[in-house]
């Protein structure tokens, strides 16, 4: 059984995540603010943490980025602000979805099992093999999880790493963002087109001069050519 914390200050929106998630038969915990959270999280293990943005004593952004020194769990962010900006930065500090409030409980609960099952499947040891792919000036160790631009090692999140090897690894081909969000993200009906195009954005700023190479499909998706200028 998988066991979640579930934090917001206002406690009407713990009841209902409570109550869903319950149903769903995920073991629960609760914490009424970001302080309480970490404490929480250095006393506990969880498997996922649902996480509001905007609280009293420490902000839920603030919080992740303390737990994710510690300990590498899922976190869903939820937030009255949908806006781009706000999450990028959610994205950039490792947050892996974001729910805009007003929420279907219905709809989180799809996206807390789809996190738990990526989550699930990244533990498994998969076999190595030695990719180390070159562009130019922008080299690609896969088994390494490395990403050179001229020889400076990059500094990406996991899914800008994610997203990267699986467009190089079908290098060529028309991906659309529905594809992108299977393949990565683990989503199906309740992917969200905008995150691919937020983490393509963060990648292309990555992957600075290079950035051409992932080529926009106005209207369908991406592709990765490195013959793109």
């Amino acid at each position: 059984m998988s066991k979640l914390l579930i934090v917001d200050d206002e406690v009407n929106i713990r009841a209902v995540v409570r109550e869903y998630a319950e149903f769903e038969e995920y073991e629960v915990d609760e914490a009424g603010n970001g302080m309480e959270a970490v404490e929480k999280c250095r006393l506990n293990d969880y498997d996922l943490i649902i996480m509001d943005v905007m609280m009293p004593k420490l902000d839920g952004y603030s919080a992740s980025k303390e737990i994710k020194k510690h300990k590498n769990i899922p976190i869903i962010m939820l937030s009255a602000r949908g806006e781009e900006y706000d999450k990028l930065f959610g994205f950039e500090i490792g947050v892996d979805d974001y729910v805009v409030k007003p929420f279907s409980p219905k709809e989180l609960m799809a996206r807390v099992k789809a996190v738990l099952l990526r989550s699930q499947a990244t533990q498994k040891p998969e076999p190595i093999k030695n990719e180390r792919l070159k562009f130019g000036g922008l080299e690609i160790d896969i088994a390494g999880r490395e990403v050179y631009v001229d020889g400076e090692k990059a500094t990406m999140t996991p899914k800008e790493y994610d997203l990267l090897f699986y467009l190089v690894r079908n290098k060529g081909l028309a991906l659309t963002r529905e594809q992108l969000l299977e393949a990565v993200w683990g989503y199906d009906f309740y992917g969200d087109d905008r995150t691919v195009d937020t983490h393509i954005k963060m990648l292309r700023g990555s992957l600075k001069q290079y950035r051409a190479y992932i080529v926009t499909l106005r209207g369908m998706g991406y592709k990765f050519d490195a013959d793109a200028t």
